[in-house]
């Protein structure tokens, strides 16, 4: 199932610690569909590290959808996601 986390109005580095907490509380085969105002380079690594795959869309001016999933769920977005 699809979790939601709005994090376009915070400021820096609260962005990145909300994202990684919900990774965290994630649920097994749930993923994660994160609404930014900039695409949050730093958090790639990171995703890669952890085991997580990511598909980055941007939306308009300062407006990105990062869904993110584990890896375990394969190499596409999970079936039902709104990305792309």
């Amino acid at each position: 199932m699809e979790r939601v986390l709005d994090v376009s109005t915070l400021e820096p580095p609260e962005p990145l610690e909300r994202i990684l907490d919900a990774l965290a509380d994630l649920p097994d085969g749930d993923w994660l569909n994160v609404l930014h105002r900039r695409e949050p380079h730093p958090l790639y690594g990171m995703l890669r590290d952890m085991d997580y795959h990511w598909r980055t869309t941007a939306r308009g001016p300062n407006r990105f959808e990062i869904l993110i999933w584990p890896a375990d769920l394969g190499a596409e977005p999970p079936s039902g996601s709104g990305s792309c």
